[in-house]
């Protein structure tokens, strides 16, 4: 280990084999994308809040394929809304989860020196660069990037434009990138683990990363065949998804055909309704963490959390099809998707309940993460019961396709996935840097975040009860949006107000890796075995191999002269 330092930076910084440097690179450049394709949706919102006139200040940088006279093209509106998604959900939301924070905490909680495949971690990193930089490049090729929406929906996604083949390149890239990083994770856990660390010793944010392992690996190869056979229908002239007499302006399209377009909905949402829990699990693992660590107290049902963990990684594989009920399945394979759909809620309450009441009786710190952490558990709240009404089929013929689903959803990865994400960085930055950041920023941060996210998001409820669509380009052509127009013009004003609530973050985040107070190593006083490391931890992460003698959250235990007893230490304190 000791050779690691005397590496050429290329190798120590950039094509690293640590998994600490591997983990910092997914995580900015999974906050980068979060920033561009936040920037993206910014864009989005000004031609729905002010449908044809012209974006100020930037509308006239782009071509006129683009923004004619600086009004938005409903072409590049396509273009804006399904990369919207594609970058926050594959090149954003998801490497930050699993590849910044796991790849970074996984070995320091488990005990572990490493990854169990140092350089396969590097290659996962690089094989998802490579394919977020192939996203990027589709926005500069002639007609654009993908039009066809985050979902590729066939047989639009087949006769569309040349992003569509880039934007299916840089999914298999993605994909692949996934699939490396989950074997990686696997190993690691279930072979590293440090002497003591029995499976019901492990932090429940490593039970999260440990299922969240599994969705990636079962869940995305059907996606990758998917997006390799959709790839073919538009490059080599196949039929996989594209029927028989599809006529398109008035032409028919020669294709041999015989395909089927629903098809690729059962491949996509096999992978894309696990793919939810991916975004979330990681989350509930980190509000774990710093809900117990601030409540001083034990979290409560530790073990039903881990097995409703279990259940919900094997259920979330058999409720795909609530998202195609309007396809025409059959009344009786509806219902069997609705009953598995309504019985997937139940481990997510459980988790949830167990959460709110670890909040009993505790002797709360509200630092800023614990901000964050509390704040997650009301909008995780409100964005699973709003899913419920789209489990049912009866409700989702109303609801499919409108402002609904985008609000649901969102409630479930923004106010929900991204409070708990920036909860993990305000938690875990003390022990990355050694420094701490800023409370008074951390808290105007949190606070504007927290209500123009629900200034957001709430009235989207509305819109989609009202039966307004997504994906309008101008929502004014249709005479039952008309009177929920007003709403579309708030949710824009809170949207561009959220993008600049995000600078006292960036200016805490960057002031304090140079100027932030210096910590010891365990300035939450916590009792997981990552804090037991030095602060930044070196190559190897401990000085001492560490053995655990108990389970994660021992806190306030009768009798002990401290609060907490790390899992580390033999004797009582």
């Amino acid at each position: 280990m000791t050779g690691e330092h005397n590496l050429p930076f290329w190798r120590k910084y950039i094509f690293s084999i640590d998994h600490k440097v591997i983990g910092i690179q997914y995580a900015i450049t999974g906050l980068l994308f979060l920033l561009f394709g936040f920037f993206l949706m910014m864009m989005m919102r000004w031609q729905l809040a002010y449908p044809g006139q012209p974006l100020p200040w930037i509308g006239h940088l782009f071509s006129e394929k683009a923004m004619l006279g600086g009004v938005m093209l409903p072409e590049f509106y396509n273009q804006l809304g399904a990369m919207h998604g594609t970058i926050m959900v594959f090149l954003g939301v998801v490497p930050l989860a699993v590849g910044g924070f796991g790849n970074y905490f996984v070995p320091l909680q488990i005990g572990a020196p490493d990854m169990a495949f140092p350089k396969l971690n590097m290659v996962s990193y690089w094989v998802y660069f490579i394919g977020g930089v192939i996203m990027i490049v589709s926005f500069f090729v002639p007609q654009g990037a993908a039009q066809s929406g985050w979902t590729s929906y066939a047989p639009l996604a087949v006769i569309a434009p040349t992003g569509q083949t880039l934007w299916l390149l840089g999914m298999v890239c993605l994909i692949t990138s996934s699939l490396l990083g989950s074997i990686n994770f696997i190993t690691t856990i279930v072979q590293l683990r440090a002497d003591g660390l029995s499976f019901f010793r492990l932090p429940f944010f490593v039970w999260a990363q440990f299922v969240t392992s599994f969705l990636l690996l079962l869940a995305f190869p059907p996606l990758e065949a998917a997006g390799v056979l959709q790839l073919m229908d538009r490059l080599a002239g196949t039929s996989f998804f594209m029927p028989s007499g599809l006529v398109v302006s008035g032409k028919v399209v020669e294709v041999s055909g015989g395909g089927n377009p629903v098809l690729w909905q059962h491949l996509f949402w096999f992978l894309a309704h696990p793919e939810v829990y991916v975004l979330i699990l990681p989350a509930m693992g980190i509000v774990c963490e710093i809900i117990a660590c601030n409540t001083r107290k034990p979290i409560y049902g530790y073990k039903g959390m881990v097995y409703s963990v279990i259940f919900i990684g094997f259920m979330s594989f058999i409720v795909w099809a609530h998202h195609m009920f309007l396809t025409g399945m059959g009344t009786k394979m509806s219902a069997f998707f609705q009953i598995t759909t309504m019985i997937i809620s139940i481990p997510s309450v459980v988790i949830l309940t167990a959460l709110v009441l670890s909040l009993w009786g505790g002797s709360i710190r509200f630092t800023v993460p614990m901000l964050f952490a509390t704040a997650f558990l009301p909008m995780f709240g409100i964005g699973g019961l709003t899913g419920l009404p789209l489990g049912l089929t009866a409700s989702d013929i109303h609801l499919h396709d409108t402002y609904y689903v985008i609000g649901h959803f969102h409630y479930v990865v923004a106010p929900g996935t991204l409070l708990a994400l920036f909860a993990g960085i305000y938690h875990w930055f003390p022990k990355v840097t050694g420094r701490k950041m800023s409370d008074f920023l951390g808290k105007i941060h949190f606070w504007l975040s927290f209500l123009l996210m629900n200034g957001v998001f709430m009235p989207m409820f509305i819109q989609g009860l009202a039966g307004v669509s997504r994906r309008l380009w101008d929502p004014m052509q249709y005479a039952h949006a008309q009177p929920t127009q007003p709403l579309n013009v708030f949710i824009s004003i809170c949207a561009w107000l959220l993008g600049l609530a995000q600078i006292p973050f960036i200016l805490n985040f960057f002031w304090s890796l140079i100027w932030g107070k210096k910590t010891d190593q365990n300035p939450w006083q916590a009792t997981t075995l990552e804090w037991s490391a030095p602060s930044p931890p070196p190559h190897g992460n401990f000085e001492h191999v560490p053995v655990v003698y108990r389970g994660p959250y021992e806190y306030s235990i009768p009798g002990q002269r401290n609060d907490f007893w790390p899992q580390a230490m033999k004797e009582g304190n």
